[in-house]
């Protein structure tokens, strides 16, 4: 069973950051039509090594990335050490298979940690626990590039000498690369689930070598977890991910516990650089995503899909300058912030740190109420950014309605922030929470 006590004061650090960068990277940036490539097209090993013998990332400078993601105010980062088709980014001693034996021939998860840790980011490793490449991995039906070949489908195999495998790649992980902060595992389905992957013995492993490691929930179902049972298996891991979604009303357990969670977005649609996916998010939306995450609990990491030289897509950095702009001025509503307990007014979000609540006004009029407090409860209100005062609207019109607190919006241009203003509140005495329906409770497989 997995000790929760240890497992919360772990994800301290996690719940405090809240924003990440997620970063998806191989050799499938060359054809650029995705990292599953190789199971939708059906690509057998042996095609696919045309992409091994071109991989030459000669734009890679991990440095320039984790500075990106610094002045976007991300506080951690996820690198693919290893995806779904087996390539490794780092220098395995179980693989050739590995860009030590590219024409870069580096180990690129090694100048990614320290680069990251130069910037003074936490680092966490994505690793797949399938395998496309390895001869022993198991065949699926529904996603190996193999599956409709017959011959192939039907060789017979060793899943334990593949599990050994995998085992030995996450303790290289563990134990070559100085603290690991984070360890974000991919993807479980079907009879591979759980013990399948020899879960506890592969869990056991890795906080030995890495007492204070963070690890995801996808050694269980894809996507579900034992942890909203309130009685979560030894390998359940610290944190849900959502994919691609915010979870309407945050994770909750059957007992109403708050779930440590985090959703993975992307910055256009695919994970890996696509060359024809323009379809990239703006700032605004990105912020108010961020501040979603947080307002209901959770912690955003958000995806960049380098080119196979190792550049960030223009239209991503421009994006992640836009959030780091806003970050700059408004970031104390984002770190150590969480569900405050309130209904989302309709104006916007609120996030809550200790006894400060943060108003994100994305639609303002000229006065606007602050749900969840009363005038004597505040102890002093302001506009986060600039740290002006700011005053309780006590005219007539306000007095018709005593049980809200108004305050002045668009009367006085300078409170207003293009994307998402935020008003700080703080109050005499950590509010109470109140029984609102702003949570979810999600449904175990």
């Amino acid at each position: 069973m997995l000790n929760k006590e240890n497992s919360h004061k772990k994800t301290e650090w996690f719940t405090n950051d809240r924003f990440g960068m997620f970063i998806h990277w191989g050799l499938y940036s060359i054809p650029a039509r995705g990292e599953w490539v190789r199971s939708v097209e059906e690509i057998s090993v042996e095609d696919y090594q045309k992409y091994f013998d071109a991989f030459d990332p000669t734009d890679y400078d991990p440095g320039k990335w984790a500075r990106i993601a610094k002045d976007a105010g991300m506080k951690y980062a996820v690198l693919t050490a290893k995806h779904h088709d087996g390539f490794c980014l780092f220098d395995s001693k179980l693989t050739d298979y590995k860009a030590t034996n590219t024409r870069a021939k580096r180990d690129l998860v090694r100048e990614y940690v320290e680069a990251f840790r130069a910037e003074g980011l936490k680092v966490g490793l994505y690793y797949s626990l399938v395998d496309w490449h390895h001869p022993e991995m198991f065949v699926d039906s529904a996603r190996h590039p193999m599956r409709n070949n017959e011959a192939f489908r039907t060789a017979p195999r060793n899943v334990d000498k593949y599990l050994d495998y995998m085992h030995g790649q996450v303790e290289e992980l563990c134990t070559n690369y100085g603290q690991i902060d984070l360890m974000w595992f991919d993807f479980s389905y079907d009879d591979f689930v759980g013990e399948g992957w020899r879960a506890t013995e592969l869990v056991r492993m890795m906080r030995k070598h890495q007492p204070n490691i963070l690890i995801n929930s996808r050694l269980e179902y894809h996507g579900q977890s034992s942890i909203l049972t309130g009685n979560p298996k030894e390998y359940t891991g610290d944190f849900m991910n959502p994919e691609k979604i915010v979870p309407p009303e945050g994770i909750v357990d059957i007992n109403g516990d708050p779930v440590v969670w985090e959703a993975c977005v992307t910055t256009n649609i695919h994970w890996s650089y696509n060359r024809t996916d323009k379809n990239f998010k703006t700032s605004d939306i990105l912020i108010k995503k961020l501040v979603e995450c947080v307002s209901k609990g959770g912690n955003l990491l958000l995806n960049v899909g380098p080119t196979a030289k190792g550049s960030f897509p223009s239209e991503a950095i421009a994006a992640l300058g836009g959030v780091g702009d806003w970050m700059k001025q408004n970031s104390n509503s984002i770190y150590g912030c969480g569900n405050a307990g309130l209904p989302k007014p309709e104006y916007g979000r609120i996030t809550k740190k200790k006894n400060i609540l943060y108003y994100h006004i994305h639609d303002g009029f000229e006065y606007i109420p602050l749900p969840g407090v009363n005038a004597d409860q505040i102890k002093r209100i302001w506009r986060v950014s600039t740290g002006e005062e700011i005053k309780i609207n006590e005219e007539w019109m306000a007095r018709n309605f005593p049980e809200y607190v108004f305050i002045a919006f668009r009367e006085d241009a300078v409170l207003l922030d293009p994307v998402d203003t935020v008003i700080g509140v703080e109050l005499t005495a950590s509010p109470p929470r109140k029984a609102t329906n702003t949570q979810t409770q999600l449904l175990t497989p």
